[in-house]
């Protein structure tokens, strides 16, 4: 045994190494005393330090309004950190050496003094590293992207047209854009000021660790490219439940809905990744080159279409594990009458070669019976002989099941003869854990995402192309909504599987949701 791990050990394939590429630079987040930087941004940067990823020498600035010290911030920041922190046991003497490192910038974004001192309290780093390599996360409001990118110009910090070896980087967080308008004309805003390639808009999805894998597990198995295809494949299901409801977040959901808030990004992000072709190489813009082509290959909308594809629900109050839940329209900050969804279901057709005829099923929402992410690959049923002809409907499809969250893992399933003198057979299941194979050590997302912007690789960001590609899909689908009120068949109760309306989008089709389920 200690012969097979040890081979397996000596076949590991490192396609990058994990220390010695990130130059020494600045980290600059506006939006300082934001929930964001307190509960991601900071911790991240910590655990970077920790691990000895992040650069030596580097210094991290926060920009906010509210008035604050070097030493005051760095206090609170400890005291989030020992809150949202991913191991909260906190290592005084790695905080210490962290801390130091890390700076605060009073004053309002919009006021171009506020970078007459971030460049003045640069200059005073001595290292010309650590004046021009310089990372901006923007931890704003979209509304304040272009503002503070053109502040940045304009006092010299972003240059479109910096020399080598330096570099200046933008960071953007999403909502990015409302619709499709609103993406291009921001996008424009910052193309303006910034190279395509200095723009890294972030969604945190992506830099999960499950969600990376999808790559690997695709590409560097043969087994399962060889199935990949309509020939094997009879329908794809991709599921993001959330067993809360909005909570605090009333206000944004009445603005946004399940379609704009996780559709747009998250769900059509995991697509693109399930159901593009080999990337002719492992850079950036050769994956996101074939992301966007297949998001291209979505085939569009029709009025007519949308009716019969698309399905939305709205929760109202209900009961899950004997404990009350309140309704969509009993949350804080929600209209009584409010028509927004807090589920949206899709079926989705790809017109490619690879694809033809296999329908994507996506669908997420709030108040479901639990929170999870999950792929389920089905193959198509077992000819119509044999074992299937006896068994009928009680033979099970063949499926492959990739957890993205919680409990991350590989489930494939097929059909097993059950011990004993009879013959029966019943599904059953090959199950590979992240946990039990590597520990449970995963890093955050954000502790990845931030490490391969200041690396400068965009691989798990999007590109412009990319986010106004999703935002014309969704956009098709909300006119075609318009103004039409739920009915009774899109609403549900808080704590179940949605409505009855997406039951029947699978239905029209003879299929049905295969819902998650708690991996033992």
């Amino acid at each position: 045994m200690d012969g097979v791990e040890h081979l397996d050990e000596l076949m590991v394939c490192r396609l990058s190494q994990d220390t010695g590429s990130v130059e020494p630079c600045t980290i600059v987040i506006f939006g300082a005393s934001g929930d964001l930087t307190a509960r991601k941004l900071i911790p991240a940067l910590y655990h970077l330090h920790g691990q000895k990823l992040l650069p030596d020498p580097v210094r991290v600035i926060g920009v906010a309004r509210r008035e604050k010290t070097d030493e005051s911030w760095r206090a609170e920041l400890l005291e989030a950190l020992q809150r949202f922190s991913r191991n909260q046991s906190v290592d005084a003497a790695q905080w210490d050496t962290f801390a130091a490192n890390v700076h605060y910038c009073r004053g309002d974004i919009d006021d171009p003094k506020v970078y007459r001192g971030l460049s003045e309290r640069l200059a005073g780093f001595g290292d010309e590293r650590l004046r021009r390599n310089l990372l901006f996360y923007l931890a704003v409001s979209p509304s304040q992207f272009a503002p503070v990118t053109e502040q940045l110009h304009q006092a010299q910090l972003l240059r479109r047209d910096e020399e080598a070896p330096f570099w200046q980087r933008l960071v953007v967080e999403k909502p990015f854009g409302h619709d499709l308008a609103s993406a291009q004309a921001l996008n424009h805003e910052l193309i303006r000021f910034a190279h395509e390639q200095q723009v890294f808009r972030i969604d945190h999805y992506l830099g999960k660790e499950t969600v990376q894998n999808i790559l690997m597990f695709r590409f560097s198995n043969a087994i399962f490219e060889q199935l990949w295809t309509r020939q094997s494949i009879d329908h794809v299901q991709i599921t993001v439940s959330e067993e809360l409801g909005v909570g605090q977040r009333g206000g944004y959901y009445e603005e946004a809905g399940a379609l704009r808030d996780m559709v747009q990004n998250h769900l059509l992000q995991v697509l693109a990744l399930i159901a593009m072709e080999p990337p002719v190489s492992l850079e950036a813009e050769s994956i996101r080159d074939e992301k966007v082509k297949l998001l291209k290959s979505i085939r569009p909308f029709t009025p007519a279409g949308i009716a019969r594809q698309v399905v939305r629900g709205q929760y109202f109050a209900g009961q899950h594990q004997g404990q009350a839940l309140a309704g969509y329209r009993q949350e804080e900050r929600v209209k009584p009458d409010s028509d927004v969804e807090t589920f949206a279901a899709l079926k989705l057709s790809i017109d490619n070669w690879r694809w033809s005829g296999v329908p994507f099923y996506l669908r997420t929402g709030k108040r479901l019976p639990l929170s999870a992410s999950e792929v389920r690959v089905q193959f198509r049923p077992t000819p119509h002989v044999l074992f299937a002809a006896q068994c009928g409907s009680a033979l099970d499809a063949n499926a492959l099941t990739l957890r993205l969250q919680p409990q991350e893992g590989i489930s494939l399933r097929f059909n097993g003869k059950v011990p004993g003198t009879s013959t029966a057979v019943r599904p059953v299941r090959m199950h590979f854990s992240y946990d039990t194979e590597f520990g449970a050590y995963t890093p955050e997302a954000y502790e990845r995402l931030l490490l391969e912007a200041m690396e400068g690789d965009a691989t798990l960001f999007i590109r412009r192309d990319e986010v106004e590609t999703a935002w014309g899909i969704v956009d098709a689908i909300r006119a075609g909504w318009s103004d039409a009120p739920l009915t009774n068949r899109e609403f549900y109760a808080a704590g179940t599987w949605g409505p009855v309306a997406a039951d029947d989008l699978l239905t029209q089709d003879g299929r049905s949701w295969r819902n998650p389920t708690p991996i033992a």
